[in-house]
């Protein structure tokens, strides 16, 4: 089951399974962070401190604590009151939600006032929370621990570009590796040298990244982190119809997004407010993180770069998880939390992925871990209406925002699940499905119509499913059913075989253990 060009991955020695029992007993606790930066402060509430989080609420305040410094360095008192009046609001809702932790992160703008620690004391005051002062070198890290904590075994280098600062670090699976830098090249102040001359401030970016990048000696991917890189995404992803709309793991080639960010930092903020889908308040800084991308780009010499919406706030939750927690599967772990709270028999993904495991020989970790996802997934629509289901969880997974996933497994898992529920994407208008090879697509409709089989048989009881086995031999699709077993196969049944095995072009034999034939059918 290889599915597209980031399908395969390095080894991964860790066990990948479903653990159905540690899931339900899991009890969330509410946890929040709020990151005070140079142009905003934000709150994200997640569902629980663990290996992939969902966020709850989502919000920010535009406090621009990086332009609200005096002459002497100094936040004025109108940034600091802006900076108090957002974080009260977050204190509030905090706690009417009743959250178990709250973490506060603060970042360059108060690294670089003056009087930063006074506004750490007003806030110590205010929440009764220390907040934690990174410095560049702890916001590298844990800005790589956000795209460690969003991707399977990630390696190459992330960029974050925030309001005030550059974070470049290098990523190796799962640890930072040691080159890791912090750069005065943020939003709002590379948009001030570009307020002066474009051609200087050109020159003053390239210096800086001269100076401060690190050899890169790793693999030649760039994983761009931070909203003004992502609102270069969306912009490509709008121009070009993209068909799925999340930005975390969009890939493009490097020299493709480089000449797209050249092209925007000439840009006046007029002509940015008419690019398709850009964020409002990406407006009057989008040329200057355009401008950082493409400069960066090209003293990195990247071959691709792959977008995540994980970061800083997602890298210092993963850095709280002890290591077993750590080492969990991200995609697995969020279909997990998705799809067995609500499943009807929630034991039963369990039970579908011993029932698969023969299904695509020699598969590797990688594609193992998107096959279990899809089974974690296999009850989510069971209480819409059966003339919708397939479209419906399609179009639901397809969207949805979990981690640890490209672009073309996403599509081969709602193109999975959607054929669970005996649909086919041909019939809906959309053009995910695109992103896979034909072969994928068709291994994709094999997987789910083997859980379909697997839920018409045993009715969705696992200790059913137990008494039977699916065989792929070369010219037939062999279900097989042990002679013990008290359910017999039925008409229902013999479709279902039937239609699993034209997906490849096999015959479809039912049988007993002992190799009794009981039907067979072309």
């Amino acid at each position: 089951m290889s599915i597209g060009s980031s399908g395969a991955a390095h080894f991964d020695p860790r066990t990948i399974e479903i653990d159905t029992s540690r899931v339900l007993a899991r009890r969330s606790k509410h946890y929040a962070v709020i990151d005070v930066g140079s142009n905003s402060i934000r709150l994200v509430v997640y569902d629980d401190l663990c290996r992939a989080p969902f966020p709850r609420f989502n919000e920010k305040s535009l406090a621009a604590l990086g332009e609200g410094l005096d002459e002497d360095g100094n936040f004025t008192q109108e940034a600091i009151d802006r900076a108090l009046h957002a974080i009260t609001r977050f204190k509030a809702i905090t706690e009417a939600m009743g959250v178990t932790r709250v973490d506060i992160l603060a970042t360059e703008a108060m690294r670089k006032a003056k009087n930063g620690s006074e506004l750490v004391a007003k806030i110590r005051d205010l929440t009764g929370v220390e907040p934690k002062l990174l410095s560049g070198d702890e916001e590298a890290t844990y800005a790589a621990f956000g795209v460690i904590s969003g991707f399977f075994q990630p390696r190459g280098m992330i960029g974050d570009i925030g309001g005030g600062s550059l974070e470049i670090a290098e990523i190796l699976g799962d640890r930072v590796g040691e080159r890791k830098v912090s750069m005065p090249l943020g939003a709002l102040p590379v948009r001030a040298m570009m307020g002066q001359s474009y051609k200087e401030a050109r020159k003053r970016v390239d210096a800086i990244l001269k100076d401060g990048l690190p050899p890169v000696l790793t693999d030649s991917t760039f994983y761009a982190v931070g909203g003004g890189w992502r609102a270069l995404a969306r912009i490509h992803m709008a121009m070009n119809d993209w068909p799925i709309s999340v930005v975390h793991a969009y890939e493009l080639p490097a020299e493709e997004v480089s000449d797209l960010a050249k092209s925007i930092s000439r840009m006046s903020p007029e002509e940015i407010a008419k690019l398709p889908d850009v964020p409002s308040r990406r407006v009057e800084t989008l040329s200057a993180s355009a401008l950082v991308m493409w400069r960066a780009l090209r003293r990195l010499k990247s071959d691709k770069v792959i977008f995540s919406a994980l970061g800083l706030r997602e890298g210092w939750l993963y850095a709280q998880l002890d290591e077993e927690e750590q080492y969990r599967d991200p995609l697995i772990e969020g279909a997990l939390a998705t799809g067995l709270p609500d499943a009807r028999v929630p034991d039963f993904s369990e039970a579908l992925a011993r029932w698969t495991d023969n299904l695509f020989p020699a598969e590797i970790p990688n594609n193992r871990r998107v096959r279990l996802a899809v089974c974690a997934l296999t009850d989510i629509a069971w209480r819409d209406h059966q003339k919708v289901r397939a479209a419906e969880s399609f179009l639901r997974i397809l969207q949805f925002p979990f981690i640890g996933i490209t672009h073309p497994e996403r599509a081969f898992l709602a193109t999975a699940v959607m054929a669970r529920y005996g649909g086919k994407p041909a019939k809906l208008d959309t053009r995910a499905t695109d992103t896979l090879t034909s072969n994928a697509v068709r291994k994709a409709e094999f997987l789910g119509g083997a859980l379909l089989l697997g839920h018409r048989f045993s009715a969705s009881v696992p200790k059913i499913l137990e008494h039977a086995k699916i065989i792929v031999d070369p010219d037939v699709l062999r279900l097989v059913i042990e002679e013990s077993s008290e359910v017999p196969d039925s008409d229902a049944v013999k479709a279902r075989m039937a239609k699993l095995a034209k997906v490849f072009g096999l015959d479809a034999s039912i049988e007993t253990q002992e190799g009794g034939q009981a039907d067979s059918s072309p």
